[in-house]
């Protein structure tokens, strides 16, 4: 099993849910984004690490905006059910971006960084790291392992939404290059559900679309992504005309 939530900025609360305690030594709890338990490198967030690492299930994350890359790409990278990651203890690691993995026998999809929307405040290398934005050989390398795998996973999980997702979300808006790639692959690919965390929402866009903050969702309770149908055939029905222009 699967299971998804958002950000969730070093509160240990959030593993303590006792839907959580259904999850077993092959399953997973994936962490959209601003995962915030690496950040100041004291002895009380290494014990915290420790201690995650220790529950019974995998716990992994894509990184937001929320966290220390200095500390975080301290850790060394290694491969993991066929992608790569950062180990960081026991059972938690970092999903590295653009990587496909297959946990729970499902194929995930991870790509994680974003883009601070106000950085007037913040300073390099202290509470913002320029890191956060995706370099073009991770964006490649993206490209290069979905078209590998036929650009069909079953999950996708991002801290940014992609581009269509904030606008139906935000009712349009600044966009960044990492919202214009990612609904890239969003119109190339056929996915059972896409899960991101940025937005600090709790929101099914049906059919397939989560944005989630601090609910957990299971993912294999969507359903796969239709390919458009030839002229001529019935179309299934919408859930709603809102949800039907999304995915126009």
């Amino acid at each position: 099993m699967i299971y998804i939530t958002g950000d969730t900025h070093a509160d240990f609360l959030r593993f303590k849910d006792p839907a959580l305690r259904k999850l077993k030594k092959n399953d997973a709890l994936i962490i959209c984004g601003d995962f915030g338990f690496i950040w100041d490198g004291s002895e009380k967030e290494h014990k915290l690490l420790k201690k995650i690492g220790k529950l019974p299930y995998n716990v992994l994350f894509v990184e937001g905006t929320h966290e220390n890359y200095d500390l975080l790409e301290q850790y060394e990278i290694e491969e993991w059910c066929g992608g790569k990651t950062r180990k960081i203890s026991g059972r938690l690691r970092q999903l590295m971006r653009g990587q496909i993995f297959n946990i729970s026998k499902r194929t995930v999809f991870s790509f994680g960084g974003g883009q601070t929307d106000d950085i007037y405040d913040l300073q390099e290398g202290s509470n913002w790291w320029a890191r956060e934005i995706p370099s073009e050989e991770e964006l490649s390398e993206g490209i290069k392992n979905l078209e590998n795998a036929g650009n069909k996973v079953d999950f996708v999980v991002t801290y940014e939404p992609p581009a269509k997702m904030q606008d139906f979300l935000l009712g349009g808006g600044d966009r960044n290059h990492i919202n214009t790639y990612l609904n890239k692959i969003y119109d190339d690919m056929e996915f059972k559900g896409w899960f991101f965390g940025k937005l600090h929402l709790n929101k099914l866009i049906p059919p397939k679309y989560h944005a989630v903050y601090d609910n957990i969702v299971v993912a294999d309770s969507t359903k796969i992504k239709k390919k458009k149908e030839p002229k001529g055939k019935k179309q299934p029905e919408a859930h709603n005309n809102a949800a039907e222009d999304v995915d126009k």
